[in-house]
């Protein structure tokens, strides 16, 4: 594991330990705190802040959850070492640095795929195969909507004074909330209708002066002529005492309908017989994302997993998208 933040002890870490096909072997983290306390979390394997002693370590394969910038050498670096490779999203915050790892994993013959969590899903894969199997007819229409907080805009300090959350500032940097939770959105879209984007537009609204917005819209034209609309959002009750969020997927068909709420997991098809509602579930999967990882090392086929070109397309639409919506910015007159 290179990277050993939030995410990494959030999702990724959990599920490689609790998949017996994997053996955690080394953790690389330059952060001397978050190292031990992520070692001492799962059982304390070796620690690496020297990647050349991580290399050591025996590697098949490697996960990075470092910060995006990152990605770029560290992706590089595996690809000289010949290990298989599970990168966070988004794959680089450069798209040339993005097709030059591309390019190095395929040469080394080593699996490279980005973590698109939400396409293991149970949630995903029923749509999927109801979209397959046109039980609503031909999807004519694609709505994603994920307002949340962010976990807050704000927090206490040691000194119990309130600051604006890191979390909340670092992501808002990075590039809003397009670019940190967009692109799952878009991968679905173009997993679940099976065509490429030919067109987008986005709008922004701005609750905090950043340069991202903090509140924002993405429409995409795809090839076959549906259309997805995405809205996202890290200031929906960002400083409401008792926040709420909203996360739904609502797939429209010439023959029903298919809809998703978090809230409850419900998830259902509306058609001209009858509705079919079937369990939900979470909208991510890590250890369904790491058995698949695991399988396709095993078996060599890489098939089901999403690519760097997968990454690389989303990554694309969702800054791309955001900064145009940043050069457009109309800002109040008065």
């Amino acid at each position: 594991m290179i990277g050993c933040g939030e995410v990494a002890n959030f999702g990724h870490l959990p599920a490689i330990v609790s998949i017996p096909s994997f053996e955690l072997v080394g953790l690389f983290e330059p952060d001397p705190v978050r190292r031990s306390a992520t070692a001492a979390r799962y059982g304390n394997p070796p620690v690496f802040d020297n990647l050349d002693e991580f290399y050591k370590a025996g590697l098949d394969a490697i996960a990075i959850a470092s910060p995006a910038p990152t990605h770029h050498d560290h992706v590089k670096r595996a690809a000289r070492e010949n290990v298989h490779v599970l990168c966070e999203k988004p794959i680089s915050e450069d798209e040339g640095e993005a097709i030059e790892m591309e390019k190095a994993m395929l040469e080394s013959g080593k699996i490279f795929t980005i973590g698109y969590c939400y396409r293991f899903s149970p949630v995903s894969q029923q749509i999927h195969q109801w979209v397959r199997e046109e039980v609503v007819g031909k999807i004519g229409a694609l709505r994603f909507i994920y307002l949340w907080n962010l976990h807050g805009r704000y927090e206490q300090g040691e000194d119990g004074t309130w600051i604006e959350s890191p979390r909340w500032k670092g992501r808002m940097r990075e590039g809003g909330p397009m670019v940190d939770c967009g692109v799952h959105f878009i991968d679905l879209a173009r997993m679940w209708t099976g065509s490429e984007v030919v067109r987008h537009h986005g709008s922004g609204a701005w609750m905090a002066d950043y340069e991202a917005p903090d509140h924002m819209w993405l429409h995409l034209d795809h090839a076959n002529g549906a259309h997805t609309c995405v809205e996202l959002a890290f200031s929906y009750d960002h400083t409401a005492r008792e926040p709420m969020n909203r996360f739904s997927y609502d797939l429209i068909g010439d023959g029903g309908t298919i809809r998703y709420e978090r809230e409850g997991y419900l998830l259902e098809a509306r058609n001209g017989q009858g509705t079919i509602r079937v369990p939900g579930a979470s909208e991510k999967n890590f250890p369904g994302m790491y058995e698949a990882f695991a399988v396709a090392i095993k078996s060599g086929d890489a098939s089901g997993l999403p690519t760097a070109n997968d990454g690389l397309i989303a990554t694309r639409l969702a800054r791309t998208a955001t900064n145009e919506v940043i050069q457009h910015r109309l800002r109040p007159t008065s």
